[in-house]
């Protein structure tokens, strides 16, 4: 024992914290990471947008489906939605025969999503949104 007070041995040196928690939960995070943006590729629609004032090889009669917030109208005819695809099929040569949508005034993106997918499904191939 020490005159000047109590003496507890040598002092231990400091331990080094430990990098496998940190280097854990890094891992964790890029492996959620990576699976969540696979989810985001699945929801993707190919659509084509109109260049403006570019000239373009029309053929046969018009194919001008108006999306509305609540209704479909194809020329200007108020057509139901699940009828839309069967309604274009007499104005068109083949799937591949372009259809211009145009949303109008109050339509959510949704809705045109919507309808894009349900043409989309029916077989339409050359889908073109318009302003």
């Amino acid at each position: 024992m020490a005159a000047d007070g109590f003496h507890f041995g040598a002092p231990r040196r400091a331990r080094r914290p430990s990098l496998t928690p940190m280097i854990d939960v890094v891992f964790l995070l890029l492996v959620f990471f990576m699976l969540a943006a696979r989810f985001g590729a699945e929801g993707a629609l190919p659509v084509a947008l109109a260049a403006p004032g570019a000239p373009a090889e029309w053929q046969g009669p018009p194919r001008l489906v108006e999306i509305g917030p609540e209704n479909v109208r194809l020329n200007g005819l108020a057509v139901d939605e699940a009828g839309l695809a069967e309604a274009l099929r007499p104005l068109m040569a083949g799937p591949e025969a372009p259809v211009l949508l145009r949303p109008v005034e109050g339509a959510s993106l949704q809705r045109v999503v919507d309808v894009i997918g349900a043409l989309s499904d029916a077989g339409l191939t050359a889908l073109a949104v318009v302003e």
